[in-house]
Parts: C-alpha cells; sequence; structure tokens
C-alpha cells in the first residue's frame, strides 16, 4: 500500500505547538499553514469543534490531500487555497477572530521529496520552488535572468552566506546557464564550494532562492501583525520557523509587543525558542532547525 502525502510527512513540534496553543473545547483556531494537517488533527481532536477550525495552504496539493484524504471538511473545517498573507487579510476583512493561531513557515517533506517540485538537490528535478505552482516566478526563472550582482545579494542576503562564497557561486551560476534543474545547480555550486562537512554547499542557495520565489520574509513580516489582530483577547499565536532570518522576525514581532509597559498587546509564553527534543529528532530529523515561539494576546 503506497504511503499518502500526509503520512509521509512527520509534524515537527506537535506537543510542543499543542502545550502552547492549549486548545479548550469549543474553542476556534486558524491554522495558516495547515500543509498535510499534522498539527491540525492534533488541535481538533481536542477542541472536539472541527466547523470551528479554517486551514489554509498555498499548495493546491495539501489543500486536495486535506479535502479528500484527511476528510477534514466532513466535519465542517473550512480550507482555503491561498498563501497566509492573503488568507489573514481576507480574514480580517470578514470580522473573523480565533482563540488559536498557527504558522509553521517550514517546507513539507512531500514538497522535499518530490523532484518536480524542485525544493531539494536530494533529488533532481525542474529548478521550481514555488509553493503554488499556479503563480510566480520559479527558481529556474531567477537564477537564468537576474545579474550577477543581484544573485550574490540574494545569496547573502537570504541565504546568510558570506559575501566572498556568495560571490564565487553566482559568478560560478553566471558562467553555467542556462541551469535548469535542481542538479545542474547544485553542480555548478560543488564546482566551486566543494563540500567540506555534513552539510551540502548549495544548501544556503537553495535557501535564499527558496525564500525570494516565495517572497517568505515580507509575508511573515506582514502577516504578524494581522494574525495579532485576528485573536481573542487570551487567544494565543505560535509561530515555528525553520532558520534565523525567519526566527529573527517572529522574535523582534513578539519582543515589540510585549515589552511596552501598559501599551503592550501580548504577553510572551516563550522566553527563548523552544527546539525539538532528542526523542522526537531520534524520529524526525528534519525537526532540527525548528523553532517555536508563543505569545498571548491580553
Amino acid at each position: 500500500m503506497k504511503n499518502t502525502p500526509q503520512q509521509l510527512h512527520i509534524p515537527v513540534l506537535v506537543d510542543e505547538v499543542v502545550r502552547f496553543l492549549a486548545p479548550g473545547k469549543g474553542d476556534s483556531y486558524l491554522d495558516l499553514t495547515a500543509g498535510y494537517g499534522g498539527h491540525a488533527r492534533a488541535i481538533i481532536e481536542r477542541t472536539a469543534a472541527p466547523d470551528q477550525a479554517t486551514l489554509v495552504d498555498r499548495d493546491e496539493n495539501a489543500i486536495s490531500e486535506l479535502n479528500f484524504q484527511c476528510g477534514f471538511t466532513n466535519g465542517g473545517t473550512r480550507l482555503v487555497h491561498s498563501d497566509f498573507l492573503s488568507a489573514a487579510k481576507n480574514l480580517h476583512d470578514e470580522g473573523r477572530r480565533f482563540d488559536m493561531i498557527l504558522l509553521d513557515i517550514g517546507v513539507s517533506s512531500p514538497q522535499l521529496d518530490r523532484a518536480e517540485r524542485g525544493f531539494s538537490f536530494m533529488n533532481d528535478g525542474e529548478l521550481d520552488m514555488r509553493m503554488d505552482q499556479a503563480t510566480g516566478r520559479t527558481a529556474a526563472e531567477i537564477v537564468n535572468r537576474s545579474s550577477e550582482k543581484d544573485l550574490r545579494d540574494i545569496i547573502v542576503q537570504h541565504g546568510e552566506e558570506s559575501p566572498k562564497t556568495a560571490q564565487k557561486i553566482a559568478h560560478a551560476i553566471r558562467l553555467n546557464r542556462p541551469i535548469n534543474t535542481t542538479g545542474e545547480l547544485a553542480k555548478t555550486i560543488e564546482k566551486v564550494l566543494p563540500r567540506t562537512g555534513k552539510i551540502h554547499p548549495a544548501t544556503r542557495t537553495f535557501q535564499a532562492l527558496r525564500i525570494v520565489v516565495n517572497d517568505e520574509l515580507r509575508q511573515l513580516e506582514q502577516t504578524l501583525p494581522i494574525a495579532m489582530e485576528l485573536l481573542n483577547s487570551g487567544g494565543r499565536l505560535v509561530v515555528v520557523s525553520f532558520h534565523s532570518l525567519e526566527d529573527r522576525i517572529v522574535k523582534r514581532f513578539m519582543n515589540e509587543h510585549a515589552h511596552v509597559g501598559f501599551e503592550s498587546e501580548l504577553d510572551l509564553l516563550t522566553k527563548k525558542p523552544i527546539t525539538a527534543s532528542s526523542d522526537e529528532l531520534a524520529y524526525n530529523p528534519r525537526a532540527r532547525s525548528a523553532k517555536l515561539r508563543a505569545a498571548v494576546k491580553k
């Protein structure tokens, strides 16, 4: 029997997400990055109120799985095919409010493991990287049409690569264009950055391209204040991020709204980010970079 995507994808920090969201019977829940429903199932089991849940994802494959395989709509759960910023804006315009909001900003295992999605250099495939494959520029378009300087800046700013190393990569990319597959890009980078440890030399460049393709940092920055508005008083916000650029944005936002005296709108539930336990890492190594921060609205 073939595994379905929701079986292949193991959600990260599920126990911690449940603990900080603290779902109660009948509570309303908004999952802005529902993926294949791992967190949602754990939350809805505790609220026993599927009709009070709204699940959002920009990946059409994930929405289809949530609808047909996971059966969320059978209990009245609302599914929204959208990026999380647009969904948050629309829900705010509708006047919706929630007791719990989750943002898990990671890439799902089915996205990483399917070569045709172009997220990973582990499987050679078309250099795409779009969460929503119906819209936007592909990674191949950025790689093949950007100037060497722009590529260097992307790799420095979004891949956190050193300027010197980023320049080497950008120059190699320009000289080897056109580059249309993940394997071609990885090999191009390996020529100028030989392997020196466990981390593949193309890792940071792939991160940078994925962030730019999906406009991830801007979306996160603009979504967080809307998410706070979408919370009921006493409602809880949990954000799970996977690299320092995202975590920095979340930390800054929560601190700015929690440390302003009587004007504070949030109380922090986590002084430091929560990370995966050794037990979880043993069966889900992709959780190693996950960081969870949580706050409650006053």
